[in-house]
């Protein structure tokens, strides 16, 4: 074997060499990346080397046949792809690999490409050299010692230190104490191949980082040691900054993890009073006792989180100067919750309260709560929804008060109904508009401009009536074809459908399309009053009394709205009739529109933006051995539900007609995250009707306590100025707004109404003492907030067991650790089920050695129907009086399963849903699920509702 390897040195063949010295291209191009050798030296990273090595192994099996020598060229070419793409995605710019790590990743990549022969060859061939390296230095007694006792490093201060192997070993072994089935040897061992003489101490730390992460899909629990570290280097860098400057400090910057509790409430006093002098923090803050707050901090929270969880909230919401965080997690919780509790009788007690919620991971408050609170501009609420009027300067103050609102963190929903279409006369001009298109490109193209403070992407969806004459080029906003000048690749889009067009689409008939200046009720209209003023209209379009107007049919406008959301993801659909109908400020104005992740449901009009303040209960942390902790969730409802009610009198408004609004209505969003997990920790499927059982239960539970808590705070605070009118002050609860929509759809629709709880106690109280919030319930996507949290999601079901997840923050292992549980329980999870894992793209599905019973508890979004999904929703949706951001989930779309799938929605009574996401064909087969788990197959599933049947099973 050696010498077989070695022969290979010497290409023959003229033809593989020259291809082996094509693409320097792509060996340059991780320049920024380095190799840490054998002997400590760091080299330059060099793609054709390891190109050289794998075509080396090859022609070592294969001999040098010049037939061959193009498919060993394109086999190699396609394989160190595979092995970059695996080496670098955990790596941040500037990072280093050690030579071993790479070699390990050929190992694996030649074993999945079914070339066993050359790999068996090529661990034949390292294990020949390692065994040779071993004799060679025993051999030579005058050999240096492969490491050093210590590592010399340079300390943020920049003056030279030391670190011993044992210091280094210890502070491992501290980052995996308490944490089950972790190595610290082992990740010593990683750790020291990665360093060299000279490290800064910043590197060193981010080496035990990577090496931790670097094992996370080995066992999830690696994410918690990887925090652990990360919060080392997260201590030594805000302690250096606080404390470089102020010499008479008692506190040591050399702190560790063992006495962290005892120096944070000096910190914290430290901390505030730093961060109000750089002006990145309210002076007001002061003037709270601050060493009982210091002294109420829970320091071993620090130690809850897992990776991805500390690395977002390092990235994107710590105070910083420059590009140094200087504020630590306890410290960020206990600040968000001294502005929460800044006008609060005794803040002190109350802000307390506030961060024992919010450290604990049972609530958490929305991004832009948690950017602002406590800074000079507390800009907390999530959704600004506004209405576009149809005049130019309207238009373009729109514009303004889009930018001024993006700017603080707010996420913007515009309803552009009443701009007129294509083709409408301008009577100032005489001449001809240029439709609504143009004006939407303006505002893409100001969410790209004004990005959210510079925290995040700015972020605004645009809704369009179904019977405005530009429908069609709406629907093709998101095209990736097509005149450039009407195409809106950065703004999300929505199809605002009325009642009316659906049932036109499910009888097969015609569909008017109008512009809206010839029309203007309709947009003010909805149920059966717009659907007589759509009908007259039409005709006096027949009769010729109207100019611009357009004939089609509807099944037609149906279809081409569901093959743009297969096609681009966008419009979404949503539905205007049972927004208003069950709205509970109805007397106040129309729902005109959604916000931007569709589950805001206020009303607007030119003096009003509608605003709204989000956060989200964790309900994987209510379930226990009992299923829902009641008591608890009772508990986590009511300081959610104050902390939410806060926001409205501290927010930091930009625009007036914000305000105005916030003020008179004072609406609030309370939604949920972790359902799946919750799941999980009952061995529920989410493909199963106790699935659907418990969405009913937990939602009902959490709408009885955030509206009774409401209730109880309009008895403490007063109502809502808007109140007297509502449906709250009819005695009118979302149960009773569903039963109105259920009496106006009539056929059209199939919603379960039972409830469990004392409903009519809760009405009379309602009564007597009012309602403090116009709304109180709204699930939001919580996309960030629950990476924080370290739990499922929203009410999204698993995206798969084990995938790399990309966002701002970069790119992490994300590993189901409730499936890697289970499996270690069964004495299944070992390295094979984890390369397993990873080369079914995180489906168990095609695991033998897996039980059934895990395979259905442990289906991914693809592998169960989206119609669970909705059948779960429609429970949750009549305790709601907002809505819900919904996904839907199709491994394999169709036009039929997509119409059939919106049609359900429709009739189990949503008001809207979300993206629509699919897989690639490449992926398809993997993620469909075997016969016994299709929904098609099943004999417990939930059946197909065929709206144009009237005796469907599911209707009855």
């Amino acid at each position: 074997m050696q010498s077989q390897l070695n022969n290979a040195d010497i290409v023959t063949d003229p033809h593989l060499n020259t291809q082996l010295k094509t693409k320097t291209n792509k060996a340059n191009s991780q320049a920024n990346y380095s190799v840490i050798r054998r002997n400590g030296q760091r080299t330059p990273y060099d793609r054709d080397k390891i190109a050289h090595a794998m075509s080396k192994a090859f022609l070592a099996v294969e001999g040098n046949d010049a037939s061959k020598s193009q498919r060993i060229h394109d086999l190699v070419e396609r394989l160190v792809t595979q092995v970059e793409h695996a080496l670098h995605r955990d790596l941040p710019q500037d990072g280093v690999m050690h030579i071993e790590a790479i070699q390990d990743q050929v190992e694996l990549a030649l074993m999945r490409s079914g070339e066993h022969n050359v790999a068996r060859a090529y661990v034949l061939y390292r294990h020949e050299q390692a065994v040779m390296r071993l004799q060679s230095a025993s051999q030579d007694e005058s050999a240096p010692v492969k490491k050093e006792a210590k590592i010399n490093i340079t300390n943020l201060d920049e003056k030279a230190a030391s670190i011993t192997h044992q210091e280094l070993k210890n502070i491992l072994t501290l980052a995996c104490q308490g944490i089950d089935d972790v190595d610290s040897d082992k990740l010593f061992s990683h750790v020291i191949d990665s360093v060299y003489d000279g490290i800064s101490a910043a590197d060193l730390n981010q080496s035990m980082v990577l090496a931790a992460r670097s094992f996370i899909d080995l066992d999830p629990n690696y994410s918690n040691v990887s925090a652990r570290l990360l919060l080392n280097g997260l201590r030594n860098e805000a302690f250096h900054f606080i404390y470089n400057n102020q010499s008479n400090s008692s506190i040591d910057i050399t702190i560790n993890s063992e006495n962290i509790a005892s120096h944070y409430p000096q910190y914290f006093k430290d901390y505030i009073h730093h961060a109000c002098e750089l002006e990145l923090l309210d002076d007001e803050l002061k003037s709270y006792d601050l060493d009982k707050l210091g002294n109420a901090i829970l320091a071993e929270r620090d130690f809850d989180f897992d990776y991805l969880g500390l690395q977002t909230l390092y990235d994107r919401y710590f105070i910083h100067s420059g590009t140094c965080r200087f504020e630590l997690p306890q410290a960020f919780f206990m600040r968000v919750a001294m502005g929460l509790a800044i006008n609060e009788s005794d803040r002190e007690a109350r802000a307390i309260e506030f961060y024992t919620l919010l450290s604990s991971f049972d609530f958490m408050s929305s991004t832009p709560t948690l950017f602002n609170s406590g800074t000079p501009r507390p800009q907390l609420s999530s959704c600004y929804l506004t209405t576009i009027p149809d005049s130019l300067d309207g238009i373009y103050n729109a514009f303004k008060d889009n930018a001024l609102l993006s700017k603080y963190a707010g996420g913007l929903g515009n309803d552009w109904t009443r701009v007129r279409g294509l083709g409408s006369q301008i009577k100032g001009t005489n001449g001809h508009s240029q439709g609504v298109v143009p004006f939407m490109k303006v505002a893409n193209d100001t969410a790209v401009a004004v990005n959210q403070g510079g925290k995040r992407k700015g972020a605004v969806c645009g809704y369009l009536e179904t019977w405005h004459i530009d429908i069609d080029d709406f629907l093709e906003l998101r095209k990736n074809t097509g005149d450039e000048r009407r195409r809106t690749h950065d703004m999300n889009t929505a199809n605002w459908i009325p009642d009316l067009f659906m049932q036109r689409v499910v009888n097969e008939q015609k569909w008017t399309l109008f512009s809206p200046e010839e029309v203007s009720d309709l947009h003010d209209l909805t149920g059966v009053e717009f659907a007589n003023a759509y009908e007259a209209y039409e005709h006096q379009a027949q009769r010729g009394e109207l100019k611009l107007f357009k004939e089609v049919s509807a099944v037609e406008l149906w279809r081409k709205m569901l093959s743009m959301i297969f096609e681009t993801g966008h419009p979404w659909i949503t539905f205007k009739d049972p927004c208003n109908i069950r709205y509970t400020n109805q007397h106040m104005g129309m729902v005109h529109s959604s916000n931007l992740c569709t589950e805001i449901t206020l009303h607007t009009n030119d003096d009003e933006i509608a605003v709204c303040n989000l956060g989200s209960v964790n309900l994987a942390a209510h379930v226990d051995e009992n299923g829902l902790n009641t008591e608890k969730l009772k508990a986590t409802v009511s300081t959610a539900m104050r902390m939410l009610d806060n926001v409205i009198d501290y927010n930091y408004y930009s625009v007036p007609q914000a305000k105005h609004s916030n003020s008179q209505h004072r609406p609030v969003g309370l939604g949920l995250m972790g359902f799946q997990d919750a799941l999980y920790k009952q061995a529920i499927s989410y493909a199963s009707e106790q699935a659907i059982e418990f969405a009913d239960e937990s939602m009902e539970l959490i709408s009885y306590f955030a509206i009774q808590t409401s209730c109880e705070l309009a008895q403490e605070r007063g109502a809502y100025p808007s109140y007297d009118g509502s449906l709250w002050s009819q005695g009118i609860l979302p149960i009773d707004s569903a039963k109105n929509l259920a009496d106006q759809r009539k056929e059209n629709i199939n919603q379960d109404l039972s409830f469990k709880l004392d409903w009519q106690s809760l009405r009379e109280k309602i009564k007597q003492h009012g309602m403090r919030n116009s709304n109180c319930l709204a699930i939001a996507p919580t996309a960030t907030i629950s990476n924080i949290c370290g739990v499922s999601q929203s009410i999204e079901p698993s995206y798969q067991n084990l995938y790399v997840k990309s966002n701002l923050s970069g790119e992490f292992t994300v590993v189901n650790k409730l499936l890697v549980s289970q499996l270690k329980e069964q004495g299944l999870w070992d390295e094979v089920m984890s390369n397993d894992l990873k080369y079914f793209d995180g489906s168990v599905q095609s695991i033998d050695r897996i039980p059934d019973s895990l395979k259905q508890l442990f289906l991914n979004a693809f592998e169960m129907d989206s119609r669970w999904l909705i059948e779960a929703a429609s429970r949750r949706q009549k305790w709601l009086d907002q809505a819900q951001s919904l996904n839907l989930y199709m491994a394999e779309p169709s036009g039929k399963k997509l119409d059939q799938l919106y049609k359900l929605a429709w009739v189990r009574g949503l008001k809207t849903t979300y993206y629509l996401r699919s897989l690639g064909a490449t992926h398809a087969e993997k993620a469909v699920a075997s016969p016994q788990n299709s929904m098609a197959e099943s004999d417990n599933a939930p059946k197909v509702c065929s709206i144009t049947d009237p005796d469907c099973e599911a209707c009855q």
